[in-house]
């Protein structure tokens, strides 16, 4: 999955439980990926404007709500970006700076209202040839939902699982005597596990956004991975990370994409209205935001920071 994988289950077969959950992400990233040529994905990419295609459940499933919340009104996601998203390539070894030109042509395949969902033949078709999903924002949360499920099913109640910074947890924590799974926030600036606060969750998940993870540098400037929808270029924001806390790691996910590139008192308002989700905000000038629900958990590690 491209990203560093941590599974702590307590259970008296967890061993066995762990190399089956690693099977399970196999077939998912099988499933999901928009870089492999053979996925189940990439079939539907493929078959751009010529046919459509069946696919499973799962794959219409999440389709079907990464386009609901690509056109939600305000929105900054749109699973319909990876045209523009394989021109940068950030973050892969072949990564590069592209022409405005590029940017313009590609930004003319991403129109999320050209997309058929067909719910009885369980079919997706992309109406224009060079169209392509990209579910990159929104698939490790929902895989990271799908293996919890599956555990709690075969009797675990006390789990955690990192897909590479999005953490769900399934009960206590019973190695902590406080029953919390102590989840770290990252310092934007420095090396990974150097944190800048400590959020207690149980049963919950929490999801990180942040311009600090994959960078391309070109003649001493720095783009980030994360693109702004509507121009196709990194996204201009004063926000260094994003961490979205919910129930659901999907919906982490989601709103973690919705948000970013938005200025900070925005996505704090929104998150505000929202009784589902809570934030933490790192800005580019090292304060600390976070909503209100948040107040009376989070532990913080440094202090320039204020509340919502």
């Amino acid at each position: 999955m491209g990203t560093v994988i941590e599974l702590k289950i307590a259970h008296p077969e967890g061993e066995r439980l762990v190399a089956e959950v690693f099977e399970q992400l196999k077939r998912y990233e099988h499933r999901f990926s928009a870089n492999d040529p053979t996925s189940e994905l990439m079939a539907v990419n493929l078959a751009a404007g010529k046919h459509a295609v069946a696919v499973h459940p799962e794959i219409f499933h999440l389709v079907k709500l990464g386009l609901e919340n690509s056109l939600a009104a305000g929105s900054r996601m749109n699973i319909l970006i990876g045209p523009v998203v394989q021109t940068w390539r950030v973050g892969f070894s072949d990564a590069r700076v592209p022409t405005d030109e590029e940017i313009k042509a590609k930004l003319q395949l991403t129109d999320a209202t050209k997309v058929e969902l067909d719910e009885a033949s369980q079919t997706i078709f992309l109406l224009e040839e060079g169209m392509r999903i990209d579910l990159g924002c929104i698939a490790k949360g929902y895989i990271a939902d799908l293996v919890m499920q599956q555990l709690k099913e075969l009797g675990v109640t006390s789990a955690l699982i990192n897909l590479g910074g999005n953490v769900l947890t399934l009960g206590p924590a019973i190695h902590h005597e406080d029953g919390n799974w102590w989840i770290g926030i990252q310092n934007p600036k420095l090396l990974r596990g150097e944190n800048v606060a400590l959020l207690p969750i149980q049963e919950e998940s929490i999801v990180t956004s942040g311009v600090y993870e994959r960078v391309l540098e070109v003649d001493g400037k720095k783009y980030h991975h994360i693109l702004d929808p509507n121009t196709g270029y990194p996204a201009e924001t004063d926000v260094a990370s994003l961490t979205i806390v919910s129930k659901q790691s999907v919906d982490c996910e989601i709103w973690t994409t919705r948000l970013f590139g938005k200025k900070a008192h925005e996505i704090l308002f929104e998150v505000e209205q929202n009784p589902n989700i809570e934030a933490v905000l790192i800005l580019d000038d090292d304060r600390i935001f976070y909503t209100s629900g948040l107040a009376s958990k989070i532990q913080l590690l440094e202090r320039k920071y204020s509340n919502g």
